[in-house]
């Protein structure tokens, strides 16, 4: 039937003389699949052996937090290089979500809330420009998907050119829900 109805919409199309685009949007071959239940705390889901959720599915009503970029802190300021004054890849990383995580704590919140995190790599000259994507995932695996935090965030990493700061080797934004014992009823 699906076929038939756009043979005819494109043929409607094509007669009536229409000159630009002719967009026909079939059903979707999957109906979207609403819980049985309503969710009450947010829901992960993807693949078991991901380090990372496909996805998170976070009940209506739930109130968020977001973090802005946060910036690695300064280990030694008066350091040589890079790596002196901030620590390669993953001590920046690992310095950043120490502080996400002191910024979740003062709003009553902890890791095991955050559901998403974006995180923005420079290429680390130290590593051939290579981005250290090894150092941010070793970074990631001290504060979720392990034993004192089973939580997996969904999560994106993107390189990029530049941060603000030529010594800044990460940058991570946060997400985080407040749990359901939270939330005023």
């Amino acid at each position: 039937m699906r076929m038939k109805k756009a043979k005819s919409i494109i043929a409607m199309c094509l007669l009536s003389g229409i000159v630009g685009v002719c967009v026909y949007a079939a059903e979707p071959a999957r109906p979207n699949q609403y819980p049985a239940e309503p969710i009450v705390e947010p829901e992960f889901y993807g693949s078991p052996s991901s380090s990372i959720s496909g996805g998170v599915a976070v009940p209506a009503g739930a109130a968020y937090l977001y973090t802005s970029g946060t910036v690695p802190p300064v280990l030694n300021k008066d350091g040589a290089t890079v790596y002196e004054r901030y620590g390669d890849t993953k001590t920046q990383a690992v310095g950043i979500l120490t502080n996400i995580e002191k910024q979740l704590k003062d709003k009553g919140l902890s890791m095991k809330d955050v559901i998403y995190l974006r995180a923005y790599v420079v290429a680390d000259p130290a590593k051939n420009g290579e981005f250290d994507y090894a150092g941010w995932n070793e970074a990631y695996g001290q504060f979720f998907n392990n034993e004192s935090n089973p939580v997996k965030a969904a999560r994106s990493t993107v390189g990029v050119a530049s941060l603000v700061n030529k010594d800044w080797l990460i940058e991570i934004e946060a997400v985080a829900v407040f749990p359901k014992k939270s939330r005023p009823q």
